[in-house]
């Protein structure tokens, strides 16, 4: 098969202000297991919206931008139901970022031939496909943005918003989570930026750029982060995944302490993972366990053991038509940060 043959199906992303889940959420409510979890998920997502004062963060990772989750990211932040976002690199920038060139993501075969896929320059996430030659072009996207930009270092947050500029203009898909995140002030974090489509990218720019050059400064992010911890007045965390996300935004607890601040803890916390507890991991402990570090309130946290493209749009939906969210203030952290 020729690259045409394989790369047919594209991924469509779910549409969750189309679908009504809440009858569905309302009777596994009555249920148990994974059920019975969503619905409580649900149900602590929607709390954590209607909560005046209660600054959302959003954690990605893991592939569900690619899997068809892309448009429940961005309908999340066009309705306000987001006010920061913690993602791996790949979510923000081989996903997102990707498709808002016009790139797309295709329907596969987790059991494919990868030898026929590498002959084609064709990558695999499980059973979805990716073209690497387009990724490529994502590589010299990011290149060219590093170059206009004053050489410095600069917080992924702070590049982030540049690449949402440069959207604007250049964007082929208009609907991108980045885009859409710079529109409306909604800062996005990528505490390992670099392992990603980005990392390939800034890596060419100090190539040619040996003497001055653009850098990203992680321990700016973090504390860009706290900044935001410190001056909410309460924090609710709604993470798709683990890993370094979910631990950067659960550690700005500690970290304003350590700069002296005495924050309270997250007041909410949501977890859909399908990592295992019992290696010490759990892809950044469980929220109990996290609680025993000062850093998770346990009055409304909930671990959701499930794949997270079967749930999130089932507990989204609810949530977007209940509609707490055209309640919220507006926070716009982005403007906080980028005061001088």
């Amino acid at each position: 098969m020729n690259k045409n043959e394989i790369l047919k199906e594209v991924i469509h992303h779910i549409d969750i202000k189309s679908i009504d889940s809440t009858s569905i959420i309302e009777a596994m409510k009555r249920m148990s297991f994974t059920s019975r979890d969503t619905a409580d998920a649900a149900d602590i997502l929607n709390k954590m919206i209607a909560d005046q004062g209660c600054t959302v963060f959003l954690t990605l990772a893991g592939s569900t931008s690619a899997a068809g989750c892309m448009q429940v990211y961005v309908d999340m932040v066009k309705s306000n139901m987001v006010d920061a976002i913690v993602a791996t690199g790949a979510s923000i920038v081989d996903m997102d970022f990707f498709e808002a060139l016009g790139f797309k993501h295709y329907k596969g075969s987790y059991n494919a031939d990868d030898r026929e896929l590498r002959n084609n320059y064709i990558d695999r996430i499980y059973d979805t496909y990716i073209d690497e030659e387009e990724l490529q072009v994502c590589d010299m996207a990011i290149h060219k943005i590093a170059a206009s930009l004053d050489p410095r270092p600069y917080s992924s947050r702070e590049f982030i918003r540049e690449m949402g500029k440069w959207l604007v203009t250049n964007s082929k898909k208009k609907d991108s989570l980045v885009q859409v995140c710079y529109e409306h002030n909604v800062p996005i974090f990528c505490p390992a930026f670099s392992d990603s489509s980005a990392g390939f990218g800034l890596v060419r720019h100090q190539w040619d750029n040996p003497e001055k050059h653009v850098s990203i400064d992680s321990v700016k992010d973090f504390l860009e982060l706290t900044k935001i911890k410190m001056a909410a007045q309460a924090s609710g965390l709604f993470m798709i995944g683990g890993g370094v996300p979910k631990n950067f935004v659960q550690d700005t607890v500690i970290c304003a302490e350590v700069l002296g601040k005495e924050v309270p803890m997250h007041k909410y916390a949501i977890q859909i993972t399908v990592a295992d507890p019992r290696d010490g991991a759990c892809s950044s402990s469980t929220l109990k366990e996290a609680s025993s570090w000062g850093k998770v309130e346990t009055a409304y946290e909930k671990m959701v053991y499930a794949e997270a493209t079967s749930v999130l749009p089932l507990i989204v939906s609810y949530v977007y038509h209940k509609k707490e969210w055209e309640k919220r203030e507006k926070y716009e952290w982005t403007k906080m940060l980028d005061a001088k």
